[in-house]
């Protein structure tokens, strides 16, 4: 259980460290009101949990080590975006697409509202 924590901690870490790195970058190269920075993080960690999965699957490799180290650690910390596609991916693949559309209906509606909530509340 420990040595899967530390490959979960520092996948994290590289991975919200690489995020902060790019969200950097592009804000100090582009001044606009589009968030860029988060657009690009979610769909890069969307394209690299699917090239992992792939991978994984492809070739049918089970270390447990390396999925936690790069798809749990790396594409969670630098976007839970990644396992939101990923998860949703699945249901689709499984032909759940009812729940599909209310787990993404509920995200956004629920998630946008939750931060408003937050907002509102520390004021």
């Amino acid at each position: 259980m420990i040595k899967n924590i530390i490959f979960v901690a520092l996948g994290g870490a590289s991975g919200s460290v690489l995020r902060y790195i790019i969200h950097w970058i592009i804000t100090k190269r582009y001044s606009t009101h589009f968030p860029y920075q988060t657009l690009l993080v979610n769909i890069l960690g969307c394209l690299c949990i699917g090239l992992l999965m792939g991978y994984f699957s492809k070739y049918q490799n089970e270390n447990e080590s390396l999925k936690l180290l790069l798809v749990t650690g790396f594409c969670g910390g630098f976007t839970t975006f990644s396992a939101f596609g990923l998860e949703n991916i699945r249901m689709i693949e499984n032909q759940n697409y009812q729940l599909a559309f209310v787990y993404v209906t509920l995200s956004l509606l629920l998630g946008v509202s939750a931060v408003s909530l937050g907002i509102f509340i520390t004021k």
